[in-house]
């Protein structure tokens, strides 16, 4: 879907997840709101920076701009399940992602870019060229929590993931 651009102003939930067996796990970024659910492809490390991104955000927001309540209506359910919702299908998988806050309503919007790949013998037209843009927009509440299960989704994973699934002989 070239160019296709969507918002979720404000999400009701916004989470990662992983499909598959440890190993060969597929990264998804997913939130959703009234009317439908997105899913993206994301890569493991780029659930590592992001968690660490939010923090540093929160860190920053925290104490530049204090907010006067955490627990709004909006991330109340979000916090009890930060599973991955059916159906999980990834409208594409994600180059580059960005946060940024809008201060008059105290949201966060999280920006994620589409990956653009072309074969050698593909002729694309300059449309196709064009990104697709997922903005999801989330409150401070939201956005801890989605830090917070990226985290624990990376850190489920194998203990050394340099084995990849890979059996390993010791001699003696």
């Amino acid at each position: 879907m070239p160019n296709q651009e969507i918002e979720l102003n404000p999400v009701n939930f916004i989470t990662v997840g992983t499909v598959g067996p440890k190993g060969r796990r597929l990264f998804h970024l997913q939130a959703g709101d009234e009317s439908q659910i997105v899913s993206l492809v994301i890569e493991k490390e780029q659930a590592r920076a992001l968690s660490e991104a939010i923090g540093e955000m929160l860190e920053d927001l925290d104490e530049r701009f204090p907010a006067e309540d955490e627990e709004s209506p909006i991330s109340l359910p979000m916090q009890t399940n930060m599973e991955l919702r059916d159906p999980i299908e990834p409208i594409f998988r994600v180059s580059q992602m960005g946060l940024g806050y809008d201060e008059q309503r105290d949201m966060i919007v999280l920006v994620a870019q589409e990956l653009l790949t072309v074969e050698e013998e593909e002729v694309i037209s300059p449309d196709e060229m064009e990104p697709s843009v997922v903005r999801l927009w989330c409150d401070r509440a939201q956005i801890r929590a989605l830090g917070t299960r990226a985290q624990e989704v990376v850190q489920s994973g194998r203990p050394d993931p340099r084995l990849n699934g890979r059996l390993v002989f010791y001699w003696t």
